[in-house]
């Protein structure tokens, strides 16, 4: 058996009406989000009760836009009339000048300045962004400053580095250019002991040095002292 058709007319029972209207209202809003998704559309659904509450329900995440858009729209639509098109603009002329004038008063407020018209909840709300707002800034100037010094911890490590390489260097041609007389006097088997010799007496020891065989050679007397010596035991 088939559902029987409803007269459309007002409801006289306030309990029945409002019965009614509640679930109206949530079927009505079902319907939009439905419409929006299958669709890919923007919906806007305002709805005011007969006591006067407000239900609303958007597609977008601000129901402000929408409504501007949705004026925007029907504002265009009458740009054949010049006299619209001057309203229009006219409108749009003082929407911007009000937003530029509550932009110079909170200025003014963040700076300190004509604060005699707020409340005392205005002046906590403005004394809490502030303190998050210098908050920031102490974070923002702590991590600049910090990563100012580990560049220049990198530096002076980096010229430390090259200080001691530099050094090392330099010892190295000074013994360099001290083995080039041992080499032509002693010749090259001799300049390993005596380069050992040199390092030990200046406090330098080297393993390298300590694994090198050391050449010991006995003198052979002179030839004119053996003879003096064989005369005299004659």
């Amino acid at each position: 058996m088939g559902r029987g058709k409803i007269v459309i007319r007002r409801i006289d029972n306030l309990t029945n009406r409002q019965v009614t209207f509640s679930k109206r209202r949530k079927g009505l809003i079902k319907k939009a989000k439905e419409l929006a998704i299958l669709c890919d559309a923007e919906v806007g659904l305002v709805i005011f009760s007969s006591t006067g509450k407000l239900y609303e329900y958007s597609s977008t995440c601000n129901m402000k836009s929408l409504i501007e858009r949705y004026k925007y729209k029907e504002e265009n639509q009458q740009l054949l009339n010049p006299e619209s098109e001057v309203k229009i603009w006219q409108r749009e002329t003082e929407i911007l000048r009000q937003q530029l004038e509550n932009l110079q008063e909170n200025h003014r407020q963040l700076l300190g300045e004509q604060l005699y018209g707020l409340s005392v909840k205005d002046l906590q709300d403005l004394e809490n962004q502030l303190e998050m707002s210098l908050q920031v800034v102490r974070m923002k100037k702590e991590q600049i400053l910090t990563d100012e010094i580990q560049e220049l911890k990198r530096k002076i490590q980096g010229n430390l580095i090259h200080r001691e390489n530099m050094e090392l260097y330099k010892v190295n041609l000074i013994r360099q250019e001290n083995m080039q007389p041992y080499k032509k006097v002693y010749g090259t088997t001799n300049v390993v002991a005596a380069s050992r010799n040199t390092f030990v007496t200046c406090g330098i020891h080297s393993e390298e040095d300590s694994s090198v065989p050391v050449h010991l050679q006995l003198s052979q007397p002179e030839q004119h002292t053996y003879e003096t010596s064989v005369r005299r035991t004659k």
